[in-house]
């Protein structure tokens, strides 16, 4: 019985080739993939790909409108006719086009798996073949209908993570891991061992606009509010510290105190969000100011989701409740504080 499989080029280190030390996009990479594929899945006999490429862009340089470009390319063709979608992918911004897919498409009745190589494809230690092998299991097994990461940190098992709960590479190295470093599922020797259930959730459509009026700030010790032009701007989400706080002391001056920072948004009729955060009854008293100062928490979301979430619900909706309704809305397992285990 053939698996029929739409696989969607858009460039990254896995479309990509290293000539004397510099790594760029290569136009033959997308047949590399497809050789080395068929070289190392046994069944290959009985996948059959269609292939577009709609981008070509290494993914440090995505913009939300590739998105609407890579969804557009998607929806143009009959997705009954596939058993499931694979997405190439590069990994810089691999967790916010996951969010972002994962919300958009999150009616979607089939499997969507993106797939990217820490390393280019020729190079023996690229984790590229083993991600799209198992993303091919993922959807000829029918393991579960969403938006799914096929991702295989070095030394590690190959884990199968929520779209919307792929948090970015950590820092200085190869390494993806979902948010409370709980992968949905983990993949060995063809094999899938589920880690917890998905979640019920609404199920809301969407038109593929992206707002590209945002503002995304991440705190660190002296940041100075002054330093940030709001001209152009409809909306500010700020980052957190890991303990869903920041920094509201005005010893050294209201510009580096982000309560100060939220009236100046509301003088200016500019919301402004804060995320990530756990909701629980016990809270820093710094959170619970900035809160009382009227920012707006996205609760119990990544920092990449709620980004493209906030991009969506100011790209289709013009009134304040209609926005409010769809952030507070779990539609894709975003949420994460009701998370049950099944080891």
């Amino acid at each position: 019985m053939q698996t029929r499989i739409l696989l969607v080029f858009t460039g990254g280190t896995i479309g990509s080739l290293s000539d004397h030390g510099n790594i760029d996009l290569d136009p033959n990479a997308r047949f590399k993939l497809l050789q080395l594929f068929k070289q190392r899945y046994q069944n290959a006999a009985t996948i059959e790909f269609t292939t577009l490429q709609p981008l070509q862009i290494l993914s440090e340089n995505l913009h939300p409108g590739d998105w609407e470009t890579l969804i557009k390319a998607i929806e143009s063709e009959n997705l009954d006719a596939y058993d499931g979608i694979i997405i190439t992918h590069g990994t810089d911004t691999l967790a916010f086009s996951a969010a972002a897919l994962g919300l958009y498409f999150n009616n979607l009745n089939k499997p969507m798996l993106l797939v990217s190589s820490n390393l280019p494809l020729e190079n023996p230690e690229a984790n590229g073949i083993p991600h799209m092998v198992a993303a091919v299991d993922f959807i000829a097994q029918n393991q579960a209908q969403g938006v799914f990461v096929a991702y295989q940190n070095p030394g590690q098992r190959l884990e199968i993570h929520q779209a919307t709960r792929l948090s970015s590479c950590l820092p200085l190295s190869g390494d993806f891991i979902s948010v409370q470093s709980q992968s949905f599922m983990h993949y060995e020797a063809g094999s899938f061992k589920q880690h917890y259930s998905l979640t019920a959730a609404a199920k809301i459509k969407v038109e593929a606009n992206f707002s590209t009026r945002i503002l995304l700030i991440r705190p660190y010790p002296g940041l100075n509010y002054l330093n940030f032009n709001l001209d152009n701007i409809e909306l500010v989400l700020h980052d957190l510290y890991h303990s869903g706080t920041a920094c509201t002391r005005d010893s050294f001056g209201d510009s580096y105190n982000l309560s100060q920072f939220i009236l100046h948004c509301q003088q200016r009729a500019l919301p402004l969000y804060l995320s990530p955060s756990i909701y629980s009854d016990s809270a820093y008293s710094s959170t619970r100011e900035l809160l009382a100062k009227g920012a707006e928490m996205l609760w119990n979301t990544s920092i990449e989701t709620s980004y493209a979430k906030l991009l969506l619900a100011f790209g289709n909706f013009s009134q304040a409740e209609e926005r409010a309704a769809f952030l507070q809305t779990n539609i894709a397992g975003e949420h994460i504080a009701a998370l049950s285990t099944s080891r």
